[in-house]
């Protein structure tokens, strides 16, 4: 065989060789031996070949092909598919043959354009002049041209329908055409060798699927089972036998599944039987082959012995079943770490409070997910597990933490870390409990503010305010300086609430109250004493400095506009001003100054400023107070109070009939309306309240007497008592024969009495509560929750219901304080025999929120509004 060098000008021949018929083979002449037979070897060759003899084959036969086609070389073509290039190239050659197919190896198809169109398998291609080409050649024919090839056919072949190669035939000339003949031998050849290397490629991959199969099975802890349905044959691989107890001659024929697997195990993980009898736990896994028609032809399956797994598995199940029902059980948060404070389990109730999940927090280090500050400095506390295995006993916190969650919020907690040791008494990890003390910390924190401050205006309240005059009083006793008090009260403030509601009154009180403590100094205490009066202590303060602040006081409030639903109300402020000072015998009688200071500007035509003096003082205060008690007297004589009643609405179950209170108001001498608590605080001051009380019983059993049909209908009639009442020995007998007078039926009726006022005379109040009660009257706590000893006093009242005060009702929707005060005042009701009603729910959403709460009877304006039943006697 001659293969050609790459250039024929260096070629070292001889005269024989250049004279060599083999170096000039005639045009046209055949071979010694037919051409059918050449081909017939070349192809048998290829598809006989093997693997080590594939590439000797190939370049034998090459030279073979050439000879028999009496062309210039011919030459084989291995594609590269991944990097899209030419591969390998065999090449065999005349041996003055210019041609260089074999300079193709790694060029790109990219570069070959119409080559690589023409990759289809058993394609015949042909170029007949690298130098004249057609349009679509000219790009390769260049780079053929240029490795010295004047004319070429080629064929693709393919491996598994992917292009493989090509086979080809060169010329150095050009050829007028390629002889069909040579097509056929091409194809011939072509299909024969893509058919052995293919044969190759696939007895390669057997090869080294049984090799890999062989290792598997003697190194796979699976047995293996293959199961021919066809022939009814069994393969049981050695590690199957020996998983189950058998020898190599136990199993022949397909074994009977159903007395080797277990009755109640139909799924993947089932109990098989062992030789001795014993049930083992295993794990299956099986592939079937199936035919056209669906039917079985063969099943392989693996299965693995897990017994002891199962085994361990149940009884960890167990273990940690338990511990999984304590610790999600629990209220508290839990978190367990390692020796070196690494996490390896986070409960539900810590995942919650942490804000990190169990997968997320789990590897992490216990400062990383826990992370404690002190709750007022701010500053970062060593972690309480770490301090707990570090010093290997228990660390409980004596005061809250802030604790900031994965989110960045804040939350108080307590905790108790203690290290977890092992059998060996050594510290093999830690665990945290901790709890969210947030809301006890807020409430107390809230109880804290409220016992000190106003809820409506966030200033200080009343209580505070006296404590702090305390100190100043003695700090002017002391002679270390020098104090002033204000009493400021709002003119009109009256008007905005009967005009616009309870809403817009406390809306402007809480503007009001922010618009006084931007005028006042830091230093200075601001307070709301109660209703519509502000007090102020000025602390370092003339007399004249505090008449020049209070100036500027009345002076704000005066300039003050105050919007409500596109109506605009001005006000103006009555200001009392008082020194502190040594000779002032105690805060009593300092605050009594300062008020009546402020009600001598009130009287002395409103919107001013007043200094105390003592004489004018009281001569206007006595003469205020008389008047009232005057006008109450009046009043009473001339028939000017007027009965309305406001419906008590139930909640919980439905009522037949009317149940509601009855409500009293004064008309003054103009024949305007003054409500009670304008009048009841003077009538109380001078003993009126009794004649007050009388009256109301008269008219208001006189009113159902003659009302047939409200008689019939009614359910239940509140009528309030004053405490004086309770306290006067005449008024029981009076009650008593007004019922006896009446007829009325006394378990229609019900008498409200205020806490405070049944607690100041506990024993009359309940000799009268019991008297009435054996007529069969009811009675209700009014106002209840105020007292400071409500609960403590409420179980020795044998009274029917209460009366929710309605200071906590109001805010309930926005306050979480009230609405946990309104619960238990309800549940401490319910616990004691009791119903309850809540006042001032104004609103549906307020009625919604009591019924969720459980409250028994709502009364309110979102109840209804109160009516009048019986006029005065002298309105028109």
């Amino acid at each position: 065989m001659a293969i050609a060098p790459t250039d024929p000008r260096h070629l070292d021949l001889t005269a024989s060789d250049i004279l060599s018929p083999q170096t000039w083979p005639r045009r046209g002449a055949r071979p010694t031996v037919g051409l059918d037979v050449i081909c017939t070897k070349i192809a048998v060759d290829f598809q006989t070949m093997t693997a080590a003899t594939a590439l000797d084959t190939i370049i034998v036969n090459l030279e073979l092909l050439r000879e028999a086609t009496l062309v210039d070389a011919a030459f084989h073509i291995a594609l590269d598919a991944e990097l899209g290039q030419i591969g390998d190239v065999q090449v065999a050659r005349s041996l003055l043959a210019t041609g260089n197919p074999e300079q193709l190896r790694g060029q790109s198809l990219d570069e070959l354009p119409w080559l690589q169109s023409r990759l289809a398998p058993l394609r015949v291609s042909e170029m007949r002049d690298t130098g004249a080409p057609r349009d679509d050649q000219a790009v390769d024919a260049a780079l053929w041209s240029h490795l010295g090839v004047g004319s070429v056919l080629l064929i693709g072949y393919s491996i598994k329908g992917r292009a493989a190669g090509l086979l080809g035939l060169a010329n150095a000339r050009p050829r007028d055409n390629w002889d069909v003949q040579l097509h056929l031998l091409m194809k011939l050849v072509g299909s024969s060798l893509s058919t052995g290397l293919e044969r190759i490629e696939i007895q390669c991959h057997l090869e080294d699927l049984e090799e890999r199969n062989e290792l598997a099975i003697h190194s796979a802890n699976d047995g293996l089972w293959d199961f021919d349905t066809v022939n009814n044959r069994v393969y049981l691989s050695p590690r199957w036998k020996a998983m189950l107890g058998y020898d190599e001659s136990d199993v022949g024929q397909a074994p009977d599944w159903r007395t080797l697997v277990h009755s109640d195990d139909m799924s993947r993980v089932h109990r098989m039987r062992h030789a001795t009898g014993e049930w083992r736990w295993v794990i299956s896994r099986a592939k079937a082959k199936v035919d056209d028609k669906g039917r079985l032809l063969r099943l392989v399956g693996v299965e693995l012995d897990i017994t002891e797994r199962k085994l361990y598995e149940e009884a960890l199940f167990r273990e940690k079943e338990s511990a999984q029902i304590t610790l999600q059980s629990i209220g508290d948060g839990v978190i367990t770490t390692d020796a070196k404070g690494v996490i390896d389990y986070v409960n539900p109730v810590a995942e919650a409070l942490t804000g990190w999940r169990l997968e997320d927090s789990q590897g992490r280090a216990i400062e990383e997910i826990f992370r404690a500050f002190h709750e007022e400095t701010c500053e970062p506390l060593e972690n309480p597990l770490a301090v707990a295995i570090r010093r290997t006993r228990s660390i409980k916190s004596v005061r809250p933490m802030l604790l900031i969650r994965r989110d960045g919020n804040e939350i108080y907690v307590e905790s108790t870390a203690s290290p977890i040791r092992d059998g060996s008494g050594a510290v093999s990890g830690g665990v945290l409990v901790f709890h969210d003390v947030s809301e006890a910390r807020e409430l107390n924190r809230r109880l804290s503010y409220h016992a000190s401050h106003d809820v409506l205006t966030g200033l200080v309240n009343r209580r505070e305010f006296e404590n702090r005059m305390e100190r100043a009083l003695k700090s002017a006793k002391a002679r270390e300086t020098s104090y002033a008090l204000c009493v400021l009260d709002l003119d009109q403030f009256k008007i905005v609430n009967d005009t616009c509601g309870h809403s817009a009154g406390d809306a402007l009180l809480g503007q009001v109250g922010a618009l006084l403590k931007s005028k006042v100094r830091w230093r200075d205490t601001l307070a709301r004493l109660g209703g519509d009066e502000f007090g102020i202590l000025l602390e370092s303060c003339s007399l004249d400095e505090a008449m020049r602040t209070a100036e500027a006081l009345r002076e704000a409030v005066r300039n003050f506009k105050f919007t409500w639903e596109e109506r605009t109300f001005r006000l103006g402020a009555s200001i009392g001003v008082v020194p502190i000072s040594a000779d002032n015998a105690d805060v009593a009688a300092v605050l009594s100054a300062a008020d009546s200071a402020c009600q001598a500007a009130k009287e002395a035509g409103r919107n001013r400023v007043h200094s105390f003096e003592e004489n004018d003082i009281d001569l206007m205060r006595r003469r205020r107070e008389m008047q009232w008690a005057a006008r109450i007297n009046n009043a009473l004589e001339e028939g000017r109070f007027e009965l309305f009643r406001q419906t008590i609405m139930p909640l919980q179950k439905t009522e037949e009939g009317s149940h509601y209170e009855l409500l009293l108001r004064m008309r003054d001498e103009a024949g305007k309306i003054v409500g009670p608590d304008n009048f009841m605080t003077a009538a109380e001051r001078y003993g009126i309240t009794p004649s007050i009380d009388r009256w109301v019983i008269e008219n208001a059993f006189r009113w159902l007497v003659s009302e047939a049909d409200e008689r019939e209908k009614l359910t239940m009639c509140s009528i309030n008592l004053s405490g004086q009442s309770l306290g006067d020995d005449k008024f029981l007998p009076y009650v008593i024969d007004q019922f006896h007078r009446s007829g009325l039926d006394a378990t229609k009726i019900c008498f409200e009495i205020t806490e405070t006022a049944a607690i100041a005379s506990f024993s009359q109040a309940n000799r009268f509560i019991q008297a009435l009660k054996e007529l069969g009257c009811k009675f209700a706590l009014d106002d209840f929750g105020t007292g400071l000893s409500s609960f403590g006093y409420l179980k020795h009242f044998p009274v029917d219901y209460l009366k929710i005060d309605g200071s906590f009702v109001k805010e309930i929707l926005h306050d979480p304080i009230d609405r946990e005060m309104v619960r238990s005042i309800n549940e401490i009701g319910h616990l004691t025999g009791k119903q309850t009603i809540a006042e001032f729910a104004e609103n549906q959403e307020i009625i919604n929120m009591l019924q969720s709460l459980g409250v028994d009877y709502a009364q309110g304006y979102g109840v209804s509004q109160p009516q009048r039943v019986l006029k005065a006697a002298n309105s028109v």
